[in-house]
């Protein structure tokens, strides 16, 4: 082959139209994710870009929107207990699957319904 892959360069999640404040909300005010600054070009269709660490989430506006239930992305975080306990603390509901080995790891949802893992791989 001539070409090969680099890296994923984000996941988008879809969203309800005018929810950009719940996404700031909740990725920036509860998860510490840092939002980026949308291309001038891309403003108008709405919805908002994040990155945390070397990754990027991208929330766009979906006019029939349906929360993904099972597709997702998956984080690997530092510290999973921490997260679980401010999680709580902003009354953030998770579920924890002990089934993939080797991991903790617990879902979410954003405040669209959309599923979100954050595992920490075991040493």
């Amino acid at each position: 082959m001539s070409f090969s892959f680099k890296k994923i360069d984000h996941v988008q999640l879809a969203a309800p139209k005018n929810s950009e404040n719940q996404a700031r909300q909740f990725f920036s005010g509860i998860l510490g994710f840092t939002e980026l600054e949308k291309p001038e070009e891309l403003r108008k269709r709405g919805g908002v870009w994040f990155s945390a660490g070397l990754n990027q989430l991208h929330i766009g506006i979906e006019e029939s929107f349906s929360p993904a239930k099972k597709a997702h992305p998956a984080f690997e975080v530092v510290n999973l207990e921490a997260l679980k306990q401010h999680l709580s603390n902003h009354g953030v509901e998770y579920i924890v699957d002990p089934h993939l080995p080797d991991a903790n790891r617990i879902y979410t949802d954003d405040p669209f319904g959309n599923r979100i893992e954050l595992l920490e791989w075991e040493d």
